[in-house]
């Protein structure tokens, strides 16, 4: 069963595969990668998922996986237990398939609390000469 939540993103091309986070809330998907954003909606029903998703470059850098910074992908695939499988196309590269990988991430587990610093005993630390104050 897919539900709302933060997801990896793996994807690949013929020409190249990424790494990405996405948020999905309510059938909204928001994310990014390290040089695009994404922005669009998911439906699913029962074990379908479909979804269209807006790129847009957000920094400087190497080529998209489609060659172009700004396109509009369409997502099909199946929810296989918490994970969804889909594969996608996009008009301004005919042939091109996109693969989509879309993997929970798990909370971060809790950090337990440093135990405590010893107490400190000032009559265990060694002693200092004195300093002379002649000049």
């Amino acid at each position: 069963m897919f539900r709302d939540g933060t997801y990896s993103a793996w994807f690949r091309t013929a020409t190249g595969e990424g790494t990405g986070i996405v948020h999905c809330f309510d059938g909204k998907i928001r994310g990014r990668d390290s040089i695009l954003s994404y922005d669009g909606t998911y439906e699913t029903a029962g074990d379908h998922f479909s979804a269209i998703v807006r790129t847009r470059r957000h920094t400087a850098g190497h080529a998209t996986l489609f060659g172009i910074d700004d396109v509009e992908l369409k997502l099909e695939g199946t929810v296989l237990g918490n994970t969804a499988q889909c594969t996608g196309t996009v008009d301004v590269a005919p042939g091109l398939t996109l693969e989509v990988t879309l993997i929970p991430c798990e909370g971060q587990p809790s950090i337990a609390a440093p135990p405590a610093a010893p107490r400190l005993d000032r009559n265990k630390l060694p002693k200092l000469p004195k300093l002379s104050r002649g000049r």
